[in-house]
């Protein structure tokens, strides 16, 4: 069972407007609609059995929205992660809100929501994280769309991990966008789990393969990003790497299976 730990879709009619303004301001081409309905047709035409929906809040007013239009998609086939902002006034209560309503995490990014990684004001809602056991999905490294200010580097995950051991948190795009040799440097080898989306595209096969070999097989999780990568695609770009089957297969969907439980 492959699972797609890292893919966006939003309600149609935000989709109509979002994805052509989103794909102006990052340059990057979509490759669906931005829809729920176009997702599931790229997982089909990609043999996907299951992807994660990663919503971000940009402001605090935007959790309640993005957590009832969860609600409406979540699935056998999708599994929907709500936002929470940090500047609400009461995160961990979000926190408990969310796993009391059967979510298994959240998705955050620091550029769209106005944060660094380690900074002390995100401490309650870690703390609620790893009482809960929910696992936190953050976009880390540089970013397409925003200018190179450093606010979800590896020496800010290793900051995170190191006051909150029990934090499930889950680096996006290989560890840091655009920052893969302090990636592999610093954390490659450590047990952080990696979700692997827009990376094997800027990535030498030959790199690419060296850090994935190198990283614990139960830290690894496949994602495409999708609309940003093409979600057949990016499993070929995988899949030509020519890793070993019981590493692979770790990656497509036994990690991911896991945490989703």
């Amino acid at each position: 069972m492959i699972i797609d730990f890292h893919t966006h879709a939003f309600p149609d009619a935000v989709a109509a407007k979002a994805i052509p303004a989103l794909t102006k301001e990052g340059n990057v081409k979509a490759h669906t609609q931005g829809t729920v309905e176009s997702l599931l047709a790229s997982m089909d035409r990609a043999g996907i059995h299951t992807s994660v929906v990663c919503s971000i809040a940009t402001r605090p007013a935007q959790f309640e929205p993005i957590l009832a239009w969860s609600k409406t998609i979540q699935s056998p086939r999708l599994v929907a992660l709500p936002s929470i902002h940090p500047a609400d006034t009461d995160v961990a209560a979000k926190v408990f809100q969310l796993k009391s309503e059967g979510f298994s995490g959240i998705k955050m990014h620091p550029y769209y929501q106005d944060f660094f990684l380690d900074e002390d004001r995100l401490s309650p809602l870690y703390a609620a994280l790893s009482e809960t056991g929910m696992f936190l999905v953050v976009h880390c490294g540089y970013d397409i769309a925003f200018p190179r200010i450093r606010r979800s580097d590896p020496t800010q995950i290793l900051t995170v991990q190191k006051r909150f051991p029990d934090l499930k948190l889950i680096t996006t795009h290989f560890g840091g966008w655009e920052i893969w040799e302090e990636v592999e440097e610093m954390l490659i080898g450590k047990e952080i789990f990696m979700e692997i989306s827009f990376a094997l595209t800027y990535l030498s096969p030959e790199q690419a393969a060296r850090m994935l070999n190198a990283h614990p097989a139960d830290y690894l999780l496949f994602g495409s990003d999708s609309p940003w990568d093409n979600q057949l695609e990016a499993l070929q770009r995988l899949k030509k790497l020519n890793l070993n089957q019981e590493r692979l297969n770790r990656i497509l969907g036994q990690n991911g299976e896991r945490l989703l439980r």
